[in-house]
């Protein structure tokens, strides 16, 4: 964490620089790998390798430099010592003085610390993607989650973001739906569980088009009548598509997911036969129909060998393909938004598809397509690794998953905290039930399989988003005891004047490390590393508390603990809010 000090420093180096015909910025400096103290070391090899009067080898001109400056400089201060060691110019903070001005710092920049400056880019990051007339379930849930992080992990590192969703609208699993409403639920209106009442439609028109014939062939001449515009059946396919949006609606609000652009397959499924006529044109694309498909034999036009293999772009029946819509789709967001990059959070069985049309679009001219990122993410079991499918019974819905999540967190919350009020208690346990179920989601690494399981999720004790949440509920009640408000700008300036405990500097340690975990997750779009950093400050915090007293503690120390325990609650409130869980006051 960069302070004046270190500014006042390069000033003097600069001076230290023009003194000696040396050139000037060349120096920057980097945190030392905390080992008990605090500091910063600059390397010389730039600024010994630019010397005009260098004699001998780079490395020991840098140490030659090192020793100079730190006699040139003597000891700053705010720093304990300096050393000049293997090239290197080292200063380490004096202890207390650094810890005043982290919980300082965090003080001041409260909600928003560890955020970064605007970067100036703008990113759109694609995710959910469902299918209408079909339900939310438990598969979907990591896509939704991650997504969703990815997005705020890049907001508070400076980005804009653009947070888009593809909704699949058309096709077979539609016409089941609405042949299958209108044969046997003909002018029946969802219920309040929207979801439920569509998924229970959606299960019963799969089974009777597997299991019955006539209903088959009836489903194939309702297509027939979709291919040739029918204005009934597009009524219905529009108010039953808005139910479908209406259910998702109700699902994204309990998980906190919003979106700024939602696009339709329908929107793009005549541009994309427009633009295989194109690619045909162009002589990217073979066409062998009506026997066969319409390809791109991406292997042959590049001279590799298995490495992007041929991309269906048109069945042989000229009927559109997912290929077929994602091309114009990518081409539309560049055109609608100034995009430095375009994520998709997709399943990591699309890496073929999504590396075809990268290099698809490219070879159509397009320079963006290298700005296209696959975010790929492996798939959620349910416990004896029972993959989900809305095809058979292992299937749970989304929103039946969050209400069974929050009756079990209810229970816990009743136990520890029985004088709440119910209403009270029902909106803690529906934090802990969604924190619960994100957690596990976003704590392992995304191309790693996940087994959801109740027991893990909602333990206290361990590496879960309740064990993580309870710290903040701690420093709250330690807070609340001591009469201390947490209100933006009533936390004093803090003294640490004593020599602190292990536990304390380790605590502030991890304080401060929330801005460069942040800028490291949106680098590799990683939530799984700000969630490995929440419960590592979280046990710190849980640390401190059983090491060092606080309300018991003597003046001096009462008040700078006191400034340290609200500082680790705004830091891990902070990087829970990246990972999209709330952090509720009581619990």
């Amino acid at each position: 964490m960069p302070f004046n000090e270190q500014k006042k420093i390069l000033k003097k180096i600069d001076q230290f620089c023009l003194e000696q015909n040396l050139p000037v910025g060349k120096i920057e400096f980097r945190d030392i790998p905390f080992s008990g103290e605090w500091g910063i070391a600059a390397p010389l090899f730039p600024l010994a390798a630019a010397d005009p009067n260098r004699v001998g080898p780079v490395p020991q001109h840098a140490q030659a430099l090192a020793e100079k400056l730190k006699e040139e400089i003597s000891l700053p201060a705010g720093f304990s010592r300096v050393e000049a060691v293997r090239g290197y110019l080292n200063l380490y903070f004096e202890t207390s003085q650094y810890a005043n001005k982290v919980i300082d710092y965090v003080h001041y920049a409260d909600h928003c610390y560890g955020m970064a400056e605007p970067t100036g880019k703008t990113v759109m990051v694609e995710y959910s993607n469902p299918n209408t007339h079909k339900p939310l379930h438990v598969g979907h849930l990591r896509n939704v989650i991650l997504g969703s992080s990815v997005c705020n992990i890049l907001e508070a590192n400076g980005d804009k973001v653009i947070r888009a969703n593809y909704i699949g609208d058309i096709g077979l699993h539609v016409i089941k739906w609405m042949c299958n409403y209108e044969m046997y639920h003909a002018g029946q209106e969802p219920s309040a569980d929207i979801m439920r009442w569509m998924a229970d439609l959606y299960t019963e028109a799969d089974r009777r088009f597997h299991d019955d014939p006539d209903f088959e062939e009836a489903c194939r001449v309702y297509f027939s009548r979709w291919d040739e515009g029918d204005k009934d059946i597009e009524a219905l396919w529009l108010k039953t598509r808005q139910w479908s949006m209406d259910g998702f609606k109700q699902v994204y609000d309990l998980l906190g997911a919003k979106f700024d652009r939602v696009y339709f397959e329908s929107d793009v499924e005549e541009s994309g036969k427009v633009l295989v006529e194109d690619l045909l044109a162009r002589g990217l694309a073979e066409d062998g129909r009506p026997e066969n498909p319409v390809i791109i034999d991406l292997d042959k036009l590049l001279g590799t060998k298995e490495e992007y293999r041929v991309a269906v772009i048109l069945r042989s029946d000229g009927t559109s393909l997912y290929a077929t819509k994602e091309l114009p789709l990518a081409i539309m967001k560049f055109e609608e938004y100034p995009l430095d990059q375009s994520i998709y959070v997709i399943d990591v069985r699309q890496s073929l598809h999504m590396k075809q049309m990268s290099k698809v679009l490219e070879l159509m001219g397009y320079d963006w397509a290298k700005q296209i990122y696959h975010l790929a993410y492996e798939i959620v079991n349910l416990p004896g690794n029972v993959i989900m499918s809305s095809r058979d019974g292992t299937v749970v819905l989304l929103d039946d998953l969050i209400r069974e999540a929050t009756d079990r967190a209810l229970s816990i919350v009743k136990e520890k905290n029985p004088d709440l009020n119910p209403e009270s208690q029902h909106e803690v346990a529906e934090m802990v039930a969604i924190g619960a179920i994100k957690y596990p989601m976003i704590s392992r690494e995304n191309t790693k399989i996940v087994t959801f399981d109740w027991e893990s999720a909602l333990d206290f004790n361990g590496q879960s988003a309740p064990y993580i949440q309870y710290a903040c509920v701690r420093a709250n009640s330690i807070l609340k005891r001591a009469g201390v408000s947490t209100e933006y700008g009533q936390m004093p300036s803090v003294s640490f004047a004593y020599e602190l405990d292990a536990a304390e500097v380790n605590l502030i340690e991890l304080i401060a490390r929330l801005p460069m975990e942040l800028g490291k997750a949106a680098k590799e779009y990683k939530p799984s590393q700000i969630a490995t950093y929440a419960y590592d400050l979280a046990k710190a915090f849980n640390d401190f508390y059983n090491q060092c007293p606080v309300l018991n503690a003597e003046d001096e120390k009462r008040t700078a603990r006191l400034a340290l325990t609200n500082a680790a609650r705004i830091t891990i409130e902070n990087a829970l809010h990246l990972l999209g869980i709330k952090a509720p006051q009581v619990m």
